[in-house]
């Protein structure tokens, strides 16, 4: 059982969802899923995750039947934001249980450090770091959600 998200985690969620959701919703390319979704990784025993955002491409959603319980596709691009009380081996072990799963990539995002890691296999990670609010530094995850990029500054508005 996880406590509730602190302000700064929800409000960094939301603003990716609404970037991701606004691009994914007018290109027809998807589903974008919320926080607390839970999304099927693999049975006997049955593994469980819900990250704060999610994108499903237009063909793994093609795949879903019925969404009335937890979603059993997996994700193409996971976002999962870091909260103050998130051990390091935490966050990485969430990391790694998404890419084993089939995940493309996952994006952690920290508000602390204003840091976003984007991780396409436990060895490729890519890191942009905002050290002011008008930096440009852009996040491209086209190779995932076909055109999708955003400044990462935007994130921690």
């Amino acid at each position: 059982m996880m406590s509730p998200a602190g302000g700064r985690h929800g409000r960094v969620a939301h603003t990716l969802g609404l970037l991701l959701g606004g691009h994914v919703r007018a290109g027809r390319l998807g589903v974008v899923y919320a926080a607390g979704t839970g999304f099927v990784l693999a049975r006997s025993p049955d593994t469980l995750r819900a990250p704060d955002v999610a994108f499903v491409s237009r063909e793994r959603a093609a795949d879903l039947d019925d969404e009335s319980g937890f979603v059993t596709v997996v994700p193409d691009l996971v976002g999962e934001i870091v909260s103050p009380r998130d051990a390091l081996s935490d966050v990485k072990e969430r990391v790694l249980a998404w890419l084993a799963a089939g995940v493309r990539l996952v994006l952690v995002v920290d508000p602390a450090t204003k840091t976003l890691h984007a991780y396409r296999s436990p060895e490729q990670v890519t890191v942009l770091h905002v050290e002011e609010p008008t930096s440009t530094r852009i996040c491209d995850v086209s190779d995932v959600v076909s055109g999708f990029t955003f400044a990462v500054a935007d994130l921690f508005v």
